[in-house]
C-alpha cells in the first residue's frame, strides 16, 4: 500500500516545492546520511540519526519515497531485508544541501562560537 498524505499540498512556487520535499527537521538529514553512507538498512539509518523517534523517521522516509528522493528495495529473504538509497533525484539535491550547510555554518558560528563549521552528514562525495 502506497503512502498517502493526510492533506493535499498547496504548492504555489518552486521554492515551496523544494522546501516541502527536503525541508523539515529530518528529511535533509536523511538525504545527507544516505548521500554520505550510500545504501543503508533501516537499523543502520536509524543509528546514524540521533534523537529521532521511529515514528518520525519512518514518516519522513515514507515522504521521501513518495517524492522520489529515496528508493526502498525489499528482498525476499529470511530474515526480511529492506535497503534505502538515494534516487538520482535525491542525489541531485545534495550539493544544494551542502551549500545551505556551508551558509548556515558561516552565520551560525557568528552566534555560537562552539558550533561546527559543517556537519558530518553534509560532507558528501559523489559516488561514480
Amino acid at each position: 500500500m502506497a503512502y498517502k498524505r493526510k492533506l493535499e499540498k498547496d504548492i504555489r512556487c518552486p521554492l515551496e516545492y523544494g522546501l516541502d520535499v527536503f525541508g523539515g527537521k529530518w528529511k535533509s538529514r536523511i538525504l545527507c546520511v544516505l548521500g554520505t553512507q550510500g545504501t543503508l538498512r533501516y537499523g543502520e539509518l536509524r543509528a546514524e540519526m540521533a534523537n529521532v523517534s521511529d515514528a518520525a523517521l519512518s514518516a519522513a522516509v515514507k515522504e521521501l519515497i513518495a517524492d522520489d528522493m529515496v528508493e526502498r528495495a525489499q528482498f525476499d529473504e529470511i530474515p526480511p531485508r529492506v535497503e534505502y538509497s538515494l534516487t538520482p533525484k535525491g542525489a541531485s539535491v545534495i550539493p544544494i544541501l551542502q551549500d545551505i550547510c556551508r551558509w548556515s555554518g558561516a552565520f551560525h558560528r557568528e552566534v555560537t562560537a562552539d558550533a561546527p563549521a559543517q556537519c558530518q552528514q553534509c560532507d558528501y562525495t559523489a559516488r561514480k
